[in-house]
């Protein structure tokens, strides 16, 4: 005979159990568990964190299996330490709009997860900011006056945040089109040192250069002989540099000419 029909606790935390395991438990079904064991709050907020709403005075193991599960039911947990705020913020970056005066830590765990989660939070720090945008480069578009190294990693990590950089320097045109040579498109006058780093990285990108200068036009079509389509009346020098370099190049020789 099985041991837990000698035992009607026992048996009676097994049902518990196997219940929890084997059914989608709320906080709203939890609340029908009588007197649940540790065992069972814990199996219960590995499921959905968010049962620890209907858990008095959860212990600290209770507490982070819940974060871990769910960042955002860290609303639910009072007065939550910093390794159960810092648990919620890896697990959803915006469980630190629940979080009250978050430390820099727990603020640079979070933007670590999703640079975008600096916008929720009041005031951060030049470091927070930092890490937010090499997180995610376009975050620069959500940080006020954002120094010069601020600028640097955006374009460093996705080129095309310069659209949201107002009077970018020569450092930061060349940083995004060496990153994204597209970027270019962004770049209001582009330098030529700035135009060649982007051809000579891919042709094609001389489509969003405006009047480009022999000198450009001769390394696009030298780095991509096909990039001769987008240049207007080309001289023979390019058709040539254009064929050595893709003998393709001369179905479109004829048409730009």
């Amino acid at each position: 005979m099985n041991n837990y029909w000698l035992d009607k606790d026992k048996f009676v935390e097994k049902m518990k159990l196997d219940i929890i395991r084997q059914n989608t438990v709320t906080p709203t079904t939890f609340k029908y568990i009588k007197n649940p064991s540790e065992a069972v709050k814990l199996v219960a907020v590995q499921q959905n964190g968010c049962v620890i709403a209907c858990i008095e005075n959860p212990s600290e193991e209770l507490q982070l299996s819940a974060v871990q599960q769910n960042g955002n039911s860290i609303r639910y947990i009072k007065d939550p330490s910093e390794a159960i705020q810092l648990a919620a913020v890896k697990e959803c970056a915006y469980a630190i709009q629940d979080i009250k005066d978050p430390s820099e830590a727990v603020q640079l765990a979070a933007v670590n997860k999703n640079g975008y989660v600096v916008q929720c939070m009041e005031s951060p720090s030049e470091a927070v900011q930092l890490a937010a945008i090499k997180q995610n480069g376009y975050v620069i578009e959500f940080i006020k006056n954002p120094s010069e190294e601020m600028k640097l990693a955006a374009v460093q990590k996705n080129g095309n945040s310069i659209r949201y950089i107002e009077t970018p320097s020569e450092e930061i045109k060349l940083a995004a089109v060496k990153q994204d040579v597209f970027s270019i498109f962004s770049i209001v006058d582009p330098s030529e040192a700035v135009q060649l780093a982007a051809v000579q990285q891919n042709g094609f990108a001389i489509q969003y250069i405006k009047n480009p200068s022999e000198a450009v036009q001769l390394t696009a079509v030298q780095q991509n002989g096909l990039a001769i389509q987008y240049i207007k009346n080309p001289s023979e020098a390019l058709w040539l540099a254009a064929v050595q370099q893709n003998g393709l190049a001369i179905q479109h020789i004829e048409k730009t000419s």
